[in-house]
């Protein structure tokens, strides 16, 4: 029974999406396939200690939720028109168009520009990421509840709009992929370091995803720049993913990190890709100019060897096309290396993130340096207090207790 309640787990972490994309192609209703999705997860949770777990379990789900889907839409049908569009349902080929992944394609077509771009990004990350309404809600620092409206008003929009969910032409794709970016950067990042205290510090799961559709974003597009970008600034974060929780489960930071288990094959890649954009010529965009920066990092083969000049002045540059509070935070990490801790915390004081854990954490570490123990010992408090990451509160609360007095 435990067995294949893991495997339950298992196949509803890798197949969620997957089901809910087929469905929502299929039947062109986001919440019908939410719901027979989930209808038909709870039917193997019912059926397969007893029967077995499928050869295919994916494919299992998703015809089990098909058939639900039609059953639902033949009970609901008052017309014998829509009872015959329900039949035809069931063995109907779609064109596969530009886009043969069904989760790119759910992607895509969920970032229409009819909608606003905050509410593309929310409805992707729950439809498509499979990320919980509280996890999108803290990587937008809102509310649990108007996240929640938000979601429910895009959904709301594509029925009112007729929006189809038909398959995106190629020319469709540029004006969408600034939605579908942001998306996958999301979806990566709560990879990288989970914001769900319930779940694993590090979900592979979602940044090996959040990098696969990336590259087939980049495939579609090989001339976009930002696609490179992001492609490449995911590979060199994702190649120190072995070193960043130590086997205690506590989160280890750069300058800590044994450099020697970073995946130079990715590093490799990614600094290929970082390389071709500055050939180019062209004038980098925000994800390139964030991968540039970790290619600054990951070029140093010891912390001490990191050249901040070059990482504050690539800031700098992102300041100018991105003028929210978290790059001006992530800068000022950055100039307190290069001048010192003080000059960071005139510049980190009075940032407008009272809400966010790692603002809170960077006050600690500058007071910290600058020997203001009690201080320093609050901006622990409240950073731990807002902090979701196992392994982050974990060495939050470390560093907190290493403190003067404690």
């Amino acid at each position: 029974m435990t067995g294949v309640a893991e495997v339950i787990t298992r196949v509803h972490r890798d197949e969620w999406a997957r089901v809910v994309a087929t469905l929502a192609r299929r039947i062109g209703d986001l919440d019908i396939a939410e719901e027979m999705a989930a209808e038909a997860f709870a039917t193997a949770v019912e059926r397969w200690p007893v029967e077995g777990v499928p050869p295919n379990p994916g494919a299992w789900l998703t015809t089990t939720a098909h058939r639900k889907a039609i059953d639902r839409l033949r009970r609901e049908a008052k017309r014998a028109e829509k009872h015959r569009e329900a039949l035809m349902l069931l063995d109907t080929p779609e064109p596969l168009g530009a886009i043969d992944d069904d989760r790119l394609r759910l992607v895509f077509t969920c970032c229409h520009p009819a909608l606003g771009m905050q509410a593309r990004i929310a409805l992707t990350l729950r439809m498509v990421g499979g990320l919980t309404v509280p996890e999108i809600a803290r990587a937008f620092l809102v509310e649990e509840a108007a996240m929640s409206r938000r979601i429910t008003r895009a959904k709301v929009k594509i029925k009112a709009a007729r929006i189809p969910y038909g398959v995106p032409s190629r020319a469709d794709l540029p004006a969408r992929v600034t939605g579908v970016l942001a998306v996958l950067y999301l979806i990566f990042n709560e990879g990288y370091l989970s914001s769900d205290p319930g779940k694993e510090p590090v979900r592979a799961e979602l940044t090996a995803e959040a990098i696969r559709l990336t590259r087939l974003v980049r495939a579609l597009l090989p001339a976009d720049g930002e696609v490179a970008g992001l492609l490449a600034l995911m590979l060199l974060t994702e190649s120190r993913r072995a070193a960043r929780v130590s086997a205690g489960g506590e989160l280890v930071t750069l300058d800590e990190q044994d450099r020697g288990a970073w995946d130079r094959d990715l590093i490799a890649e990614g600094h290929a890709l970082v390389r071709a954009r500055l050939a180019s010529g062209q004038a980098p965009g925000r994800y390139q100019i964030l991968a540039a920066i970790n290619a600054v990092h990951t070029d140093a083969r010891d912390i001490r060897d990191t050249d901040w000049s070059q990482i504050v002045a690539l800031y700098d540059q992102l300041a100018r096309l991105d003028r929210s509070p978290i790059v001006r935070l992530n800068r000022a990490i950055a100039v307190a290396e290069l001048d010192g801790p003080q000059v960071a915390l005139a510049e980190v004081d009075g940032l407008p993130l009272e809400g966010y854990h790692a603002f809170h954490a960077t006050r600690a570490d500058l007071l910290r340096r600058l020997g203001h123990s009690e201080q320093s010992r609050a901006a622990y408090d409240r950073a731990i207090a807002l902090a979701g990451n196992t392994a982050e509160t974990a060495y939050l609360i470390r560093r907190r207790d290493q403190l003067a007095g404690s």
